[in-house]
């Protein structure tokens, strides 16, 4: 793409192309393979941070800045969003309970619509066992749904619920782990999810 697109940087083209052809492959089954290692998250983070360097005007600022001023979300909070997006699809019967989410699901009239009976684990008994079930999606799920406001997670239509999770995720600075960038905590990590 660099040899076609060296006479045009400009954000337009260059954000298309990406969202054309970089993108959809960085996502694609995220659900399924979404990485819970800082090292893992900063390699899939690095490719959108590389390719937004190279956009006219944006040599001057760092990735969070790039990220905020092209309008586009890290890959880690693309991620998060998909899985809220399943998870909602999932108690609405729109996709298949493959993970047997839809019986966990209880309605609360102060908190909306919560996963009750967080699956149980012994930490001491078997370690690596132990962190490959806290990262599995499954774990996952009860952590982030169960932090969304009544008003999001009571959504009845797609277009409702994806409108709402977006003004509330745009509440949260969105600053994922990045090689040689500050280490902070992004406010939608599994580290500050409430379970």
């Amino acid at each position: 793409y660099q040899r076609r697109v060296r006479g045009n940087r400009s954000p337009e083209v260059m954000i298309t192309l990406y969202k054309t052809l970089i993108r959809p492959i960085l996502e694609h089954c995220c659900l399924v393979w979404s990485p819970s290692a800082t090292g893992e998250i900063q390699a899939i983070e690095n490719v959108q941070r590389c390719f937004t360097r190279r956009i006219s005007g944006m040599d001057d600022a760092d990735y969070w800045e790039r990220l905020s001023r092209l309008k586009l979300m890290s890959l880690q909070r693309r991620r998060q969003r998909y899985a809220l997006l399943h998870i909602w699809k999932t108690y609405h019967s729109l996709v298949p309970d493959s993970t047997d989410l839809r019986p966990n699901f209880k309605s609360d009239g102060r908190l909306g619509v919560r996963l009750q009976n967080f699956p149980k684990f012994n930490y001491s008994a078997d370690r690596k066992r132990a962190n490959q079930l806290f990262n599995s999606f499954g774990v996952q799920a009860y952590s982030l749904w169960n932090c969304l406001p009544a008003e999001v997670n009571t959504c009845t239509t797609l277009d409702s619920f994806k409108s709402s999770l977006g003004v509330f995720l745009d509440g949260f600075h969105d600053r994922p782990p990045v090689r040689g960038y500050p280490v902070i905590i992004n406010d939608l990590s599994k580290a500050n999810w409430k379970m």
